[in-house]
């Protein structure tokens, strides 16, 4: 069973220990409730994967360690990277391979986020992109209360960070590896 963790007692050191283990943590983003672990750890991102039934093709989004790291990796107007913090994720084209796990995606297109929440800021501090993808089932509705987590996923997580109950409103998407940015419905 995860260990809970009430938001304002969280241990930033912990937080980054964790990430760098290749922990799960099920924690509260601008939106809903996510699940995520180091994007780099293929292992840790097929547990995700297999905890959600999410298929193989589906990409994950990751939280950028920073601005600067979506500017240098990424084919992107600075104009929309000033829009983060905040809830957007962007369809972004890689400069170079391997910037994540091929469980998070196989291609070099990359949905990036940062989240403007309070945790997102402790999540950067490992330094490492950072799977985000909601806490549901694949296909059935997104959590904005911890109560309503699955037994399975609470059971496979390692840390549960409990912000109270969340506005529950998904992030936009905007794909912008055309010449034209695009929002992409939900």
């Amino acid at each position: 069973m995860a260990k809970i963790i009430k938001l304002e007692k969280i241990k930033e050191k912990e937080i980054i220990k964790a990430i760098k283990q290749g922990k799960i943590i099920i924690y509260p983003t601008d939106t809903v409730y996510g699940i995520g672990c180091d994007a780099l750890n293929s292992d840790s991102v097929l547990k995700i994967r297999m905890m959600k039934g999410r298929d193989a093709e589906k990409p994950f989004s990751v939280i950028a360690p920073s601005k600067k790291w979506v500017c240098k990796n990424f084919e992107v107007n600075n104009s929309y990277i000033q829009k983060l913090p905040g809830p957007f994720t962007f369809i972004l084209k890689a400069k170079k391979e391997k910037l994540v796990s091929n469980q998070v995606s196989d291609s070099n297109l990359i949905a990036v986020r940062i989240p403007d929440h309070p945790i997102t800021g402790i999540i950067q501090k490992a330094n490492t992109p950072f799977v985000t993808t909601s806490l549901n089932m694949s296909g059935e509705q997104t959590i904005s209360d911890i109560k309503k987590i699955p037994n399975k996923m609470q059971k496979q997580a390692d840390i549960i960070i409990d912000a109270g109950i969340l506005i529950s409103k998904p992030s936009t998407i905007i794909d912008l590896t055309g010449k034209i940015a695009r929002i992409i419905p939900r």
